[in-house]
Parts: C-alpha cells; sequence; structure tokens
C-alpha cells in the first residue's frame, strides 16, 4: 500500500484557500472586537444607571449611540393618554412595555416614557394596567434610543384604535406623534424609580442591541470556518499518489 504524501497545490488552490482563511479570521476577529465594544457599552450603561442625573437639556447634548444618560425632570403624565407594546420577552417571560406620555414642566416636546415591563398571566392575558401617577412630579430615567423597528406587519394601527392604552407591535415614535397630535422627543425615557412592588413593573434595563455573548458566538463560527478551510486544504494534497492504470 502506498503511503500518504504531499502533493504540490496548483497556485489557484493556494490563493483560494488564503483568501478564505484571510475572509474568516478577518470577520471573527471583528466579531471579536464588536464584543468587545459592546462589553464597553453594557460597562458604561450600568454606570450611567447609578450615577448622578442630568438635566433634560444636559442630557439631550451627552447623547449618542452608545451613551444613556441618567435624567431627572419634572413634570406631569398626561393620564388620558398610553401605549402597550406587545410581544416582549424579558427574562423569559412574554408581556408588554407599557409606555406613559410625560409633558415636562419646562416645556418641549413630550416624552414618550417606558414604565416598565408587564408579563402575561397564565392564560397568557395582560394584567390590569396601574395609571400613571397624578400631579407634577420629578422623574429620574434613562435617556434612551428608541426600540429598532424590525418588521411594520400591518403599518400603522393606533388611527384604527379608539381605546386606551392603545397597543403597538412596533414602535414608530413619528406614527405616535402623529397619533397624538403634538411633537416627541426623539428618544424615549426608561424609567428607574422604584415603585410600588404591588404596581408589578419590571425596570431592569439593558441597550437594545446584541449582547457581547452573541459576537462572541458569531466570532467562534468564523474562526470554525477557517479551521475547515486549513482542513480542507491539508486532506485534499497530503493524500496517496494515484494508481497508475
Amino acid at each position: 500500500m502506498s503511503r500518504r504524501r504531499w502533493h504540490t497545490p496548483s497556485v489557484f488552490a493556494v490563493a483560494l484557500a488564503l483568501a478564505g482563511l484571510a475572509l474568516f479570521m478577518a470577520l471573527g476577529s471583528w466579531q471579536v472586537r464588536r464584543a468587545h465594544e459592546k462589553e464597553a457599552l453594557f460597562a458604561a450603561f450600568d454606570a450611567t444607571e447609578h450615577g448622578t442625573p442630568v438635566t433634560l437639556a444636559q442630557a439631550r447634548q451627552l447623547a449618542s449611540a452608545t451613551r444613556y444618560p441618567l435624567i431627572e425632570v419634572n413634570g406631569s403624565f398626561d393620564a388620558a393618554h398610553g401605549y402597550v407594546l406587545d410581544d416582549q420577552v424579558h427574562a423569559g417571560k412574554v408581556g408588554v412595555m407599557v409606555y406613559g406620555v410625560f409633558m415636562p414642566s419646562a416645556g418641549g416636546p413630550a416624552l414618550l416614557l417606558n414604565r416598565g415591563f408587564l408579563a402575561r398571566d397564565a392564560r397568557g392575558a395582560v394584567p390590569p394596567i396601574p395609571p400613571p401617577p397624578a400631579g407634577v412630579r420629578k422623574v429620574h430615567a434613562l435617556y434612551a434610543p428608541p426600540p429598532g423597528v424590525a418588521l411594520r406587519m400591518g403599518g400603522d394601527a393606533l388611527p384604527r384604535q379608539s381605546h386606551w392604552p392603545k397597543t403597538m407591535i412596533y414602535l414608530d415614535l413619528a406614527e405616535v406623534a402623529h397619533d397624538l397630535g403634538h411633537a416627541l422627543d426623539p428618544r424615549v425615557l426608561l424609567q428607574v424609580d422604584a415603585d410600588d412592588p404591588a404596581v408589578g413593573f419590571v425596570r431592569e434595563w439593558r441597550p437594545g442591541v446584541f449582547p457581547p455573548e452573541r459576537h462572541y458566538a458569531y466570532a467562534f463560527t468564523w474562526f470554525a470556518f477557517g479551521a475547515v478551510v486549513v482542513a480542507l486544504f491539508a486532506i485534499l494534497h497530503w493524500r496517496r499518489p494515484t494508481s497508475a492504470t
């Protein structure tokens, strides 16, 4: 039986293998860098949530795609209007995010304030939504970008609803502003104030982005593809000689 031996690969085979390996290594490295960026973002998010609050005007200057300033703002809730973002998941439970319309005492655009998450009960029903507090009050919240819109199935359903709070399957601030009939701030508030536990809102906020673990998983996949390229290249060129007929 003839032994396996190394067969000199063609220039094309070498170029193809190197190109594939370089591509997969670059993609894997990019995902690792993205994971590091997300780790820094989550760390900054946690530090901000427990930091010193700033005014709404200061938050508008500080805000960026990776910054979620903690603000303190005085105002009152528009008790007649509110929204429910359906089909949300938190800690493995399906439920809704409850949004209130907050009117700053200093004037200006209204603020859409996320009051927290409410899980559906065992029958799949949304529990009664507590009304927002009455009167002028001080709110502490994170000044954050609105959640991204993946699919707009059915289009804008708000004008077709007459019962408040209205239900949404995605959040589009332009559609909400049109529905309310007045301007909205381009960001939303994620309330961090502690309510009476009996109210039932869960306020455990995280940036609305892929977590670092997801990027590490993608990086592993790309690096694995690179390893497959090397393995295939070796298998195809470390073989027994072809028998002469």
